[in-house]
């Protein structure tokens, strides 16, 4: 029994030695990777077994061909739990990773749902506030002479315009994140999605007096939904406009690498903070306030809702600060040939 508790200490020697260096090794490793730190912990503890039968082998006085025996069998085992280790730690540190980042994307989208609710309510808020006040004096008979009631009117229709925007907005966004989006792509010339959103954004443009830049000719042909396509259009032209001041310039080009069409967004809004970057497509995100426009309204979905199509589309959407403003940019799959 006593060589036993002897054996059995000279083992627990031996391991904690070797634990103990390892200790001093993981804090030296404290800001490298989880991958770093799963393969070096595998490789503690079987350095410490290891370190535990050498240790007993060598206490017992085995003969030598009894101890080198000995000494291939723990390097084989240790060789195959490296190995086999090092692989399950390795995914074991990507789960990890993954799951790290999914904690993060939900407290995000968290974020950005209570973000949503809150610019919502006054979004709507708002303009039902200010239609109810022009309700109640149309019925009182505040206002009666014809040429007012026909601006209230105007203004009631105009309000109810823009909460029917946002409404749909909102239903648009739900269908993307719930993954009910149906597409049914087509080979569309992109110069005549171009076209389209221009005339759309004309009165806004000319109300504001600022130049909307577009080719003549030279449109790529690109594969994707027409009313999704129409609506990314429409969005990055209608936020470009909203955030470039009076008598600026606004620009649409487009060309063709490989196999993606590209489709640019240019305007001369003073550019977005660095900072902003990154959350420019983030629901309910709107800028600094120093950066919006007075009067610049939207609920902060549009260009969530691009960067939901393009991706369902495959394509990719970005963001960067070029020269006087802001540059965005979308990908996606091409079709043959182009329009003239």
């Amino acid at each position: 029994m006593r060589d036993i508790l002897l054996i059995g200490l000279y083992a627990l020697t031996a391991g904690a030695v070797v634990g103990l260096l390892g200790a001093g090794l993981m804090r030296l490793l404290r800001g490298r990777s989880i991958t770093v730190h799963v393969c070096v912990l595998l490789a503690i503890t079987v350095a410490a077994v290891v370190a535990g039968v050498v240790t007993v082998a060598r206490a017992m006085f085995l003969s030598g061909h009894d101890l080198q025996v000995v000494l291939v069998t723990v390097a084989a085992s240790a060789a195959v739990s490296l190995a086999v280790g090092t692989i399950f730690g390795r995914r074991l540190a990507a789960a990890a990773m993954w799951a790290a980042q999914a904690r993060e994307r939900e407290r995000r989208m968290e974020a950005g749902r209570r973000d949503l609710v809150a610019w919502v309510s006054h979004d709507l808020r708002t303009p039902l506030a200010g239609l109810r006040a022009m309700i109640e004096a149309l019925q009182d008979g505040v206002v009666a002479d014809p040429a007012g009631v026909a601006e209230y009117h105007r203004r009631i229709r105009a309000e109810t315009d823009r909460m029917s925007g946002l409404v749909d907005d909102l239903f648009e966004l739900s269908r993307i994140h719930a993954g009910a989006l149906r597409l049914s792509p087509a080979r569309l010339p992109l110069g005549d999605v171009v076209s389209d959103a221009v005339a759309a954004v004309a009165p806004l443009a000319a109300d504001r007096g600022i130049s909307v830049l577009a080719a003549d000719r030279g449109w790529p042909v690109v594969t994707a939904g027409a009313a999704e396509l129409n609506r990314v259009v429409d969005n990055l032209l209608t936020n470009a406009l909203r955030y470039t001041p009076a008598n600026g310039v606004v620009r649409i080009e487009a060309g063709r690498d490989g196999r993606d069409v590209w489709l640019a967004v240019s305007d001369s809004c003073g550019g977005i903070p660095d900072d902003d970057l990154p959350r420019v497509f983030d629901v309910a995100f709107r800028g600094t306030r120093a950066r919006t426009p007075q009067g610049a309204g939207g609920g902060g979905l549009g260009l969530a809702i691009v960067r939901g199509l393009v991706e369902a589309h495959g394509g990719r959407v970005r963001v960067g600060n070029v020269g006087p403003g802001c540059r965005f940019e979308v990908r996606l799959p091409a079709a043959g040939g182009t329009t003239a």
